[in-house]
């Protein structure tokens, strides 16, 4: 039997994504992201940003050039997406009635920025179905950033969409949301990581999108220069607030962020030999270096196992034949 069905059974897997989500705010820096995904492979995903990358007065043509770049056939991976204005912005439809007919279905996800509220979103995601299905085109996923006060209020109920499949803190929007009330120092390392209010923003996203399989999307790390902050900040967000993924504003940016991000090679050794014999136990428990195993850390193990293959790390031998059969 196969891992997700002997170990979700009657239930959704969990959503794996790439772990580095890179921000291209025109079209020069996201060709050449794009480039640099084909080098690298699919382990970052592209979002194209509408919100803050369009000059004022040429919003349509912007979205009309990014909607092209999804469709082209240097999309090789297909895993671009696009930030769209706010649902209530008077740009938000014409950025979809533009983009999405342009990207031929190609799109793997909408980003959608400052919602106030669980319907805000419920809205977004059928007017993103209901345009799609204008064109006769298949709707992309769903990607929200958190950063008002309602939707932090509402934020499990926004994990609980099914077109929903990742949340982001947006944490200088959430900051200046408390009109100074927050230092400025809470916009950057360290202070992000220990101010009580941003922390309970970080670890309720956190926890909302474990609760119904989806994925944590730390903020970006303004700093850019020295990768070491890159990587220590996607370190914390990892291992102190369970985020799973981050976002890139640079791409110096995007290779720390993936290595932080990605399994240890011990954890992906022990993962392919407990699931190896898990398997051949019929899925029942096993003992494994003196220890017990049964199908509760068998799904631990699996998303191990998941998340190595999008860091593109190198998998144990006797866990491939686990993940080709995934695929």
């Amino acid at each position: 039997m196969h891992p997700s069905a002997a170990l979700f059974a009657g239930e959704k897997p969990p959503v794996i994504l790439p772990a580095c989500d890179h921000y291209a705010g025109n079209l020069r820096f996201a060709q050449k992201a794009l480039a640099l995904q084909n080098e690298m492979g699919p382990l970052f995903d592209i979002t194209l940003d509408l919100e803050d990358g369009a000059a004022v007065g040429e919003e349509a043509e912007l979205a009309a050039a990014f909607g092209q770049l999804a469709a082209c056939a240097e999309n090789l991976h297909g895993r671009v997406g696009l930030r769209v204005h706010a649902p209530h912005h008077p740009h938000f439809i014409d950025d979809l009635r533009i983009a999405l007919p342009a990207a031929q279905g190609r799109l793997a996800f909408v980003m959608v920025p400052k919602v106030g509220s669980a319907n805000d979103v419920a809205n977004a995601a059928e007017a993103i179905e209901r345009i799609s299905a204008e064109s006769a085109l298949p709707a992309p996923a769903v990607h929200v950033l958190i950063e008002t006060h309602g939707a932090l209020r509402e934020v499990f109920r926004i994990a609980a969409h099914p077109k929903v499949e990742s949340l982001s803190l947006g944490l200088m929007d959430f900051v200046s949301a408390h009109h100074g009330a927050i230092p400025a120092a809470a916009m950057r390392s360290p202070g992000q990581f220990d101010h009580p209010l941003v922390v309970r923003a970080k670890a309720e996203i956190a926890a909302a999108c474990h609760a119904y399989g989806k994925v944590p999307s730390h903020n970006v790390t303004t700093e850019f220069r020295d990768p070491a902050v890159v990587a220590g900040d996607a370190q914390r967000a990892r291992n102190d607030f369970g985020y799973l993924r981050m976002w890139s504003i640079h791409p110096d940016q995007i290779r720390p962020i993936v290595r932080a991000f990605a399994p240890l090679a011990s954890e992906v050794n022990d993962a392919g030999e407990i699931l190896h014999a898990a398997q051949a136990a019929q899925w029942g428990p096993i003992e494994h270096k003196g220890r017990l195993h049964d199908r509760a850390s068998y799904r631990y193990f699996w998303t191990v196992l998941q998340r190595a293959a999008r860091a593109g790390l190198a998998l144990p031998e006797q866990a491939r034949p686990l993940m080709e059969t995934a695929a």
